[in-house]
């Protein structure tokens, strides 16, 4: 349990850790609740960390622009007691909360969780659910990458090498938008096993997303087909909940097979489902 050794540089700007980022064997530090276990491990030998805790402007959350705005070094704690969030994006307070322990929520950042891209994480479901966009910058500047276009595959990002995660930038839902997540969890690590997260809007538009099923994140078309812009009844859940997964190749581990796998993200899509009606 003890790292191969690495070196170690605490950067003050975004564009010091774009440029430490040059070299392929360095990696970024965030809350490092991902990374220093795998290099516990030894599954991941860095040459060098890059420490971006000391940025300033990546803690904050606010309102921009009709968008609310969360700093990629917030951490889980910071976005789940934010009144910002509480008001607007329920479904990531009731998330924030259901994320490892106390210390991994005071430690551990969204930028850090949506970088690596666990397939067992929390919030790729939930910023896909809530219709969001990342932030990144590199060397050629910023874009935004569609929180849909974002998980491309297992651990595996739509991230350029020399690019970092600076915000997560989420449209302000209208009055009247309701949203969960639900989740069941794997009850040491507390990671999913197979988690839902909704939004349905004032209109009746619906996002459904999962995680813990495949081998990333995703949002479920025929799911949000089957009820989007209908009523919510007993009816259209059951239509949604057959509709789901659908050409999924649904992962099978030692926690969960892939039958039980399937019936819990349909079991926590209805639960989430009947949250929203």
């Amino acid at each position: 349990m003890i790292p191969a050794t690495f070196e170690y540089e605490k950067v003050t700007t975004v564009d010091e850790a774009i440029a430490a980022l040059s070299n392929d064997d360095t990696k970024i530090l965030a809350g490092g609740h991902s990374l220093i276990p795998a290099m516990k491990l030894r599954l991941n030998r860095p040459a060098k960390l890059v420490d971006i805790g000391g940025i300033r402007g990546l803690k904050d959350i606010k309102e921009e622009d009709g968008e609310i705005v969360i700093g990629a070094a917030a951490s889980h704690a910071d976005i789940m007691y934010h009144t910002l969030i509480r008001h607007h994006l329920p479904l990531f307070t009731e998330g924030a909360a259901m994320i490892g322990d106390m210390q991994v929520r005071n430690h551990g950042t969204i930028g850090g969780s949506l970088a690596h891209a666990d397939p067992a994480a929390d919030w790729p479901a939930m910023v896909l659910a809530a219709g969001a966009a990342i932030e990144v910058q590199g060397p050629n500047g910023r874009r935004r990458i569609p929180a849909t276009e974002f998980f491309t595959g297992l651990f595996s990002t739509a991230l350029e090498p020399n690019e970092i995660i600076t915000a997560v930038r989420i449209p302000v839902p209208a009055n009247g938008a309701k949203s969960t997540y639900q989740k069941f969890a794997q009850p040491a690590s507390r990671f999913a096993l197979a988690a839902c997260a909704v939004m349905r809007f004032a209109d009746g538009k619906t996002n459904i997303a999962f995680t813990g099923v495949g081998e990333n994140a995703f949002r479920d078309t025929g799911a949000e087909q089957a009820i989007t812009g209908k009523a919510i009844d007993e009816n259209t859940i059951n239509a949604a909940v057959n509709a789901a997964l659908e050409g999924v190749t649904v992962m099978s581990d030692h926690y969960a097979s892939e039958a039980y796998r399937k019936h819990l993200a349909k079991v926590y899509l209805k639960k989430a489902l009947m949250m929203v009606k």
